[in-house]
């Protein structure tokens, strides 16, 4: 079955349109392997919307963005914005505002220290061994996008870090399904001792970690977490933490994979997805074939996964003819098989172990949670 989906490009700023050039090239070379199409369409963000529009995202790129299957970005960022902490319009607000207009709130990265690139990072390999981490930060709450203010006389700025209830809430029960599925063991980080934000988190994910009983809840602090990503990475499992926390120690984890541009993350919410490599714009090595864009890549691969039950579906109908030709040349056989197995059944029922077969069965299949 042919998979077909609609994706929005945002290349963006740096190498963002060099990492997503040969992501581009990857997907065009599997559609035309296998048959499948990939409907892209191209649109500006960032600082390349600002030099053409004078606006880091246009109406009609969040419009087309709205109307995709998911969104494939690459990143923002130029220096001439960095330099100046008085630009009004920056290229990053791009990104946030469509991150806040999709209602992507739950941002994923998968951290994974492959054995045969343990000698890029510059940890110990025996600290590496086993490492797989699933890292989630809250995306459209916290100080990124509380109020902004720079006194008259420019010698005082505040930046107003907000959360209810119902952010938090929301990707909690996200990570605690995760882990699940995963060692079952969650580590909430956060600022406890100081931030009232904190407190609300420690307070809230609390609560509903009670509906979670299979799973271990663990607090640290985001200095502690900081350290231990380091000295001892393989102890977690899933981290939960809010927008700034999550910002600084996903890129801090990439030392653990050896490279930031090995690492790609998935931001879900109420709108389409958006998937996209973990590092920033690097415009130093922009235009020098420097870029790795194996990031973007297997970003890419979490966006085409979103096809993948198409393609499993038509994988296994393709392989089901062989099949179904068997069966119709050895009738006799099956109708014996079939006819022995309602009798195992009826012995079954009769013993009182089909009972405890089902209990078993439904113990195990009540322990699964679909993450999203």
């Amino acid at each position: 079955m042919i998979v077909n989906l609609n994706i929005a490009v945002l290349p963006g700023d740096g190498i963002g349109s060099e990492v997503i050039h040969q992501t581009i090239r990857v997907l065009d070379t599997i559609a035309k392997k296998y048959g499948h199409v990939f409907n892209f369409e191209f649109g500006d963000i960032g600082a390349a919307a600002i030099e053409k529009y004078g606006e880091p995202l246009t109406k009609d790129v969040l419009n087309n963005c709205l109307k995709s299957d998911a969104i494939l970005f690459g990143a923002v960022g130029e220096p001439q914005y960095d330099q100046d902490p008085n630009a009004a319009i920056r290229p990053e607000q791009g990104l946030f505002k469509l991150r806040k207009s999709l209602g992507l709130f739950a941002n994923v990265r998968p951290v994974k220290a492959y054995p045969s690139l343990h000698y890029l990072s510059p940890l110990k390999s025996k600290n590496l061994e086993n490492v797989d981490i699933m890292l989630l930060r809250e995306l459209t709450g916290g100080i990124y996008f509380g109020k902004k203010e720079l006194s008259i006389d420019k010698k005082e700025a505040s930046d107003v870090c907000i959360y209810n209830t119902d952010e938090i809430t929301r990707v909690t029960h996200i990570a605690f399904k995760y882990a699940l599925q995963r060692k079952r063991k969650l580590t909430l980080v956060d600022k406890a001792n100081v931030m009232e934000t904190s407190r609300l988190w420690r307070k809230t994910v609390g609560e509903i970690a009670l509906s979670y009983p299979d799973v271990q809840l663990e607090y640290m602090y985001v200095d502690n977490a900081a350290i231990q990503l380091i000295t001892n990475p393989k102890q977690f499992d899933v981290i939960l933490t809010e927008n700034l926390f999550g910002d600084i120690l996903s890129d801090e984890s990439s030392a653990l994979a050896g490279s930031l541009g090995l690492l790609p993350s998935a931001s879900f919410g109420e709108g389409p997805p958006l998937f996209e490599p973990i590092h920033g714009s690097y415009n130093d090595a922009k235009g020098k074939d420097l870029a790795n864009p194996i990031g973007a890549i297997l970003s890419a691969a979490y966006c085409v996964g979103l096809g993948f039950p198409f393609i499993l579906m038509g994988l296994l109908l393709d392989k089901a003819e062989p099949f179904r030709k068997l069966v119709a040349r050895n009738g006799n056989l099956v109708t014996k098989i079939g006819g022995s197995l309602l009798i195992l059944i009826g012995l079954l029922q009769v013993s009182n172990l089909w009972d405890q077969i089902m209990n078993s069965l439904r113990d195990l299949i009540s322990g699964f949670i679909p993450v999203i």
